[in-house]
């Protein structure tokens, strides 16, 4: 299990729901605007969390799926989030991105 990455070898985060609907498209999409406002030109994907990709990277995911997110892909730094909007989590992605710093697993 990997507990962080440089943040310049990203270049796909996968923000990861149980559904794929309402308050998680939110979170997809606040992240995003975060991203571009920083000027931070990597990849977002949205998917359910049985559906991560094996061979992701990042994993963003509500902690309440990170156990989930951790067995699809254990090799992945998971991000774990509490409030869709303006979460810390975000913030400090973000930072790491703009930084050129590692993105460090959250639990």
């Amino acid at each position: 299990m990997a507990t962080s990455t440089p943040s310049a070898q990203v270049k796909t985060i996968v923000f990861a729901c149980e559904a794929g609907m309402g308050s998680s498209l939110m979170g997809v999409n606040a992240l995003k605007k975060k991203l571009k406002k920083a000027g931070v030109q990597v990849q977002v994907v949205h998917v359910p969390a049985r559906g991560i990709p094996a061979d992701a990277q990042v994993v963003v995911v509500h902690r309440g799926l990170a156990k989930v997110a951790r067995e699809r892909a254990p090799q992945a730094v998971v991000v774990a989030f509490t409030h869709f909007l303006n979460d810390p989590a975000f913030d400090a992605l973000v930072r790491a991105f703009v930084d050129g710093a590692d993105i460090v697993q959250t639990d």
